[in-house]
C-alpha cells in the first residue's frame, strides 16, 4: 500500500456522572478504534477492552476493502465470543452480569485505485468525516429513534430528546438481533479528517458545535480533547471519547511537500529546537 502520513489525537474522560469509564479507544495507524461499554463497572468496561484486544491484534499488513471487512467481520466475531464467555462465567458466580458494548473502525485498506479508508459501526457510537471544512455524519446510528426517523415518525430534532434515544438496536454482547456492521468505503480525499466518537459526546454536544471545535483545532490532539471537553462542559453526563485522524499527505504525493508539513507540525507541539 502506498505509505500515508497519519496525524491523529485522542481522548476518553470518565464525565461528572459516571464513577467508571467504560469506553475504551485504539490508536494503532492504520487501525482506529472506540467502544462504547454497557453494562456498568466489570460489563461494560470488560466488553469494550475486549474489543481493543481483539482488534489490537490484527496484522499490520496492507490488504485490501474486500480483506479489510473480512477482517473487520472476523474480529467482531471473537469480541462476541469472549464478550459472551465472560457474561457466562460471571454470571455462574451468583451476580448477574450485563456486557455489552458498541464499535466504530476505521482502516486504511488498497484497493487497485489507491488508498481508502474502510469505516464500519455497530451501534450507537458515531464515525464522521470533514472534507474541505465542512463536517459529515458517515454512520448511521442503530437505534430506536434513528429508525423512528428513517420512517418519518419523529424528527431529528425530536429524536434527540426522545425518551428512548440511548435504546440501542445492535451491540456486541446483546441479543439484539443482527450483529452485522454497516461498512462505507471512502476514497482518502473524501475524508481528509475522520473522528470517532461515543455518544457521550453526540449525546452532549451538537453535529454545529463539533464543527466548529473541529475548525479551530488543526491539531488532531487538540481537537479531539476540545471535543471530550465541551462534552465535560455541557454536563458530561456520561463517558466521553473521540478519535481525530488526519490524513497529512502521502510518501509518493509529489504536490504535497510531506517533510515541511512534518516539521511544521512538529515545530508546534514542541518536538524539535
Amino acid at each position: 500500500m502506498r505509505a500515508v502520513d497519519l496525524h491523529h489525537g485522542a481522548s476518553s474522560e470518565v464525565g461528572h456522572v459516571r464513577t467508571a469509564n467504560e469506553d475504551a479507544f485504539l490508536v494503532a495507524p492504520p487501525l482506529f478504534v472506540v467502544a462504547d461499554g454497557m453494562g456498568g463497572h466489570e460489563g461494560g468496561d470488560v466488553a469494550s477492552r475486549i474489543v481493543v484486544e481483539e482488534f489490537a491484534r490484527l496484522p499490520q499488513d496492507g490488504r485490501d476493502s474486500r480483506a479489510g471487512a473480512e477482517a473487520v467481520v472476523s474480529t467482531l466475531a471473537r469480541c462476541q465470543v469472549r464478550i459472551r464467555e465472560y457474561a457466562t462465567t460471571r454470571s455462574g458466580t451468583g451476580r448477574r452480569v450485563h456486557a455489552g458494548t458498541t464499535v466504530v473502525v476505521a482502516l486504511l485498506v488498497a484497493d487497485d485505485d489507491g488508498p481508502k479508508w474502510l469505516l464500519a459501526n455497530l451501534g450507537d457510537s458515531r464515525i464522521y468525516r470533514v472534507v474541505e471544512g465542512e463536517l459529515d455524519q458517515v454512520s448511521v446510528d442503530h437505534s430506536v429513534v434513528q429508525e423512528l426517523v428513517d420512517a418519518g415518525e419523529i424528527t431529528a430534532a425530536e429524536a434527540a430528546e426522545h425518551p428512548e434515544r440511548n435504546v440501542i438496536t445492535r451491540a456486541l454482547g446483546a441479543a439484539l438481533g443482527t450483529l452485522e456492521p454497516d461498512f462505507f468505503l471512502l476514497p482518502l480525499a473524501a475524508a481528509e479528517r475522520i473522528v470517532l466518537c461515543t455518544d457521550g459526546v453526540t449525546g452532549m454536544i451538537d453535529d454545529a458545535t463539533m464543527a466548529s471545535i473541529l475548525a479551530r483545532s488543526p491539531d488532531p490532539r487538540d481537537a479531539a480533547d476540545g471535543l471530550v471537553q465541551a462534552a465535560l462542559v455541557a454536563g458530561g453526563h456520561d463517558n466521553a471519547t473521540a478519535v481525530v485522524v488526519d490524513v497529512v499527505g502521502s510518501a509518493t504525493d509529489e504536490s504535497f511537500d510531506l517533510v515541511r508539513r512534518r516539521e511544521s507540525l512538529e515545530t508546534k507541539l514542541g518536538t524539535l529546537p
